[in-house]
C-alpha cells in the first residue's frame, strides 16, 4: 500500500489528440458551444483549453450529475457561471435530466433567437472530459440511443451530427483530455470520479488521495457508511477499516488494499457515501 510520494498522472492519448484537431476545424462552422462538467468538480473537469479553442463563441455549460454533488453547492457553481459573458449554466442529473427543449431555449436565448418568429438555423458543439456523461445527456436529448455509455472513460472516438429540432442542430465530440495536467490534485479528483482511465494511475494511489480528501472534509459520511471510530485518522486506517466492513480481507484475514481501495472508489463514484461536491466556487 503506497505511503509515500503519489506519481504523477499523465493522460492524453493519440487519439485525444487527433480529437482535438478536429474540434479545431469544427468551431469555424458551429453557433455555440456545450460543455458538460461533472457537477461534484465543476472546475477540475473543465478543459483549460476550451476558451482558447471556442474563441468568442458563446457557451452553455451544463452541470451534469448533480444528484450525486451537494444541491447548495450546485447552485452557487450555477450563479458562478451564470454572471460570466456570453454564458449560461443549466443543471442534469438522474433524479431531473435536462429536456430536449430547455436546452434549446437556452441556446436561442443565448444567441438571440428568442422571439418566436426567428427561424434561423443554428448548431451546437457539446463536449466535455471523459465520463462526465456527456453521452447519456446526448442520448436523452437526441430521444434515442445513439451513443454507448458506461463507466469507461473515453467511450466516444467519433464527432456526429445530430438534429433536434428543426434548424437546431447538435454535434457530439469525443471526451477530450488536455496534454499536460498541471493541477494534480484536479487531476486525482478526477481520478477519483472515473473520467481518467485506470491504465494511468493506479487504484491505491487515488484511494489514498481520496481517504486523505475524505477524512479532511467528509468524515461524517466516512462514519455512517464504513462505522468508522475516532481512533481512524490515517488513510491507511481508513482503507483497514474499508477491508473490514465490505470484507475485502486475505485468507489470512488480513486487509486486501487493492479490493478495498477499488471499494472505497466505487462507493465514491456510485454515490454510497451521499451526495459529495469536491470542490466550491471561487468567492
Amino acid at each position: 500500500m503506497r505511503q509515500g510520494k503519489r506519481m504523477s498522472i499523465s493522460w492524453y492519448p493519440g487519439h485525444m489528440h487527433k480529437a482535438s484537431k478536429e474540434l479545431v476545424k469544427l468551431m469555424g462552422s458551429v453557433d455555440a458551444v456545450i460543455e458538460v462538467l461533472d457537477a461534484r468538480a465543476p472546475q477540475a473537469s473543465s478543459n483549460p483549453l476550451l476558451s482558447d479553442i471556442r474563441k468568442l463563441l458563446p457557451c452553455i455549460k451544463i452541470l451534469n450529475k448533480t444528484d450525486l454533488a451537494d444541491a447548495q453547492t450546485t447552485r452557487s457553481w450555477q450563479g458562478h457561471y451564470n454572471i460570466l459573458k456570453q454564458t449560461i449554466c443549466l443543471t442534469s442529473g438522474s433524479n431531473k435530466l435536462l429536456s430536449k427543449s430547455q436546452l434549446i431555449d437556452a441556446a436561442e436565448r443565448l444567441l438571440g433567437h428568442d422571439k418566436p418568429v426567428s427561424k434561423a438555423r443554428f448548431e451546437l458543439a457539446i463536449i466535455g472530459i471523459p465520463n462526465v456523461g456527456k453521452s447519456t445527456l446526448l442520448n436523452t436529448l437526441a430521444d434515442r440511443k445513439l451513443a454507448r455509455t458506461g463507466n469507461e472513460p473515453a467511450v466516444t472516438r467519433h464527432q456526429q451530427r445530430i438534429k433536434l429540432a428543426e434548424n437546431r442542430y447538435l454535434v457530439d465530440t469525443p471526451g477530450m483530455m488536455w496534454p499536460k495536467l498541471e493541477d494534480q490534485a484536479g487531476a486525482y479528483k478526477l481520478a477519483m470520479l472515473g473520467s481518467i482511465r485506470n491504465t494511468a494511475v493506479s487504484a491505491d494511489d487515488i484511494a489514498w488521495f481520496a481517504a486523505e480528501l475524505l477524512l479532511s472534509e467528509f468524515r461524517d459520511r466516512l462514519a455512517r457508511r464504513y462505522d468508522l471510530a475516532g481512533s481512524v485518522q490515517t488513510p491507511l486506517q481508513l482503507l483497514e477499516q474499508v477491508a473490514e466492513i465490505r470484507g475485502c480481507l486475505t485468507k489470512g484475514g488480513k486487509a486486501d488494499f487493492n479490493k478495498a481501495s477499488e471499494a472505497l472508489l466505487n462507493d465514491i463514484r456510485s454515490g454510497k457515501l451521499g451526495q459529495l461536491s469536491l470542490e466550491r466556487p471561487p468567492a
